[in-house]
């Protein structure tokens, strides 16, 4: 189950840059999460309503990750390649582990501040094509749909990592629910506006697009997930997930014909060397500890994906 899941959260990001020729990409956004708001609702069946002050920050942490990282994300695989892209995405783990250092006062060790460097070399030369290139884009700053997929990454970290107070008092469920349901009310309007300029035009595709991207990815996957680590320990889990990336890789060659260069290969290799040093565990005994992702584990269960986290945050796909 966890590698068909590999394989479905792979392939969001050359799925999301087919869905754009038919949507224009808030309101894509914004479909993915409306389709998937009535599960989230059930999801809260029968939980404990919140106070207020969880209510605010669950909105607040529903904005960042969902309004900002993930309409960061669609904006950026609208102007980069999918296979750029879904290399770039991998990086959240990456911030996640730096996030945490600096937020939450966890250690960095030598294993991962090397894992770190060579994810972000990897990106580079994933993102410019050549390292010629890259000094002229550090010097016009023209990072363009790149630089929305790192800002899509940061943000994405930066929810999971702030989410861990509410999910220490919370349930992962809990929290998840509340950031997704907030984050399509936040959507909503967005995609209205953007609707008054740019229509949409679905077909049949598009809207097997939106369905695979809000049923699957989203609902199905996170139960698949978290019934995962409910079974199995979170590093064996994590570990299946570096597939995602070249599952991606595959998907955007096959379906959009992307050119794929010996130095956009080298960039892979190291941001999945990066990926696998920085979440490394560096200890013999005990599971891996991550951030959450977005559909839930029970109250007080130590399962995660990075070092140093206790908890595990809503999260989207990459």
């Amino acid at each position: 189950m966890l590698v068909l899941l590999s394989v479905i959260w792979g392939g969001s990001v050359p799925l999301t840059k087919l869905g754009l020729r038919d949507f224009p990409p808030l309101t894509l956004t914004a479909l993915r999460y409306v389709v998937a708001a009535p599960f989230f609702v059930l999801f809260l069946r029968g939980r404990q309503v919140p106070p207020p002050r969880v209510l605010t920050a669950a909105v607040g942490l529903g904005l960042l990750g969902i309004v900002c990282g993930q309409v960061s994300q669609t904006l950026g695989v609208r102007q980069t390649s999918a296979s750029v892209a879904t290399v770039i995405s991998a990086l959240i783990p990456v911030f996640v582990v730096i996030l945490a250092a600096a937020r939450l006062h966890q250690p960095v060790r030598f294993r991962q501040a090397v894992g770190l460097v060579l994810a972000f070399v990897g990106v580079a030369l994933v993102a410019t094509g050549d390292p010629r290139h890259l000094a002229a884009v550090v010097r016009t700053g023209s990072a363009g749909g790149d630089g929305l997929m790192v800002v899509s990454a940061i943000a994405v970290a930066l929810y999971y990592v702030l989410s861990v107070p509410l999910v220490r008092e919370y349930s992962v469920l809990t929290v998840a629910a509340l950031t997704s349901l907030a984050g399509a009310c936040g959507l909503v309007p967005i995609s209205a506006w953007e609707l008054r300029h740019a229509p949409m035009h679905p077909t049949a595709q598009g809207i097997a697009v939106v369905a695979y991207l809000a049923l699957l990815v989203t609902v199905f996957g996170l139960w698949v997930w978290f019934g995962a680590l409910h079974r199995l320990p979170a590093r064996i889990a994590a570990t299946l997930q570096y597939l995602q990336p070249l599952v991606g890789v595959a998907a955007s060659a096959a379906l959009f014909g992307d050119r794929l260069g010996a130095w956009f290969w080298a960039g892979t290799v190291l941001v999945l060397a990066g990926i696998a040093g920085s979440t490394a565990d560096g200890s013999t005994t005990g599971p891996m500890t991550a951030v959450p992702a977005p559909a839930g584990l029970p109250r007080g269960r130590p399962s995660s994906l990075t070092p140093g986290v206790t908890t595990r945050p809503p999260e989207g796909p990459p």
